[in-house]
């Protein structure tokens, strides 16, 4: 009895300390259409605990989209990089927004980088 006891905590404790597998997939979908210019927004009242998350234009079957912002919960010790397209050669892929850790010297209102929508510094 005192072996069988012993192989089930054995058991719980592997599974216990077992790292659990994440699967990440990236789709990655090149367009040779820019994407049209972003949309001026009026943000609402700011909210307590929230962030505002700019809108963009996202591709959808033949055509560019445009996706309202919208407040998220924010992330203490996190800024929000908005989602932009980025142009390689002839073709333009959407970059998705994203959390990273603030850098030092970075002019940003959503926690990003200068950049346009379209993915050049200002």
């Amino acid at each position: 009895m005192k072996i069988h006891r012993a192989l089930i905590a054995a058991g719980l404790l592997a599974g216990a300390a077992a790292t659990p597998a994440f699967a990440r997939v990236d789709v990655v979908i090149a367009i040779g259409v820019p994407p049209p210019v972003p949309r001026v927004e009026i943000v609402p009242v700011a909210r307590p605990g929230y962030v505002w998350v700019p809108g963009y234009w996202a591709w959808h079957r033949d055509r560019h989209i445009w996706i309202r912002g919208q407040w998220v919960i924010a992330r203490p010790g996190y800024v929000w990089v908005p989602d932009r397209w980025v142009q390689s050669g002839p073709h333009w892929q959407l970059q998705r927004g994203y959390w990273e850790r603030p850098r030092h010297g970075r002019g940003h209102a959503y926690g990003h980088d200068k950049r346009d929508q379209r993915g050049r510094r200002d």
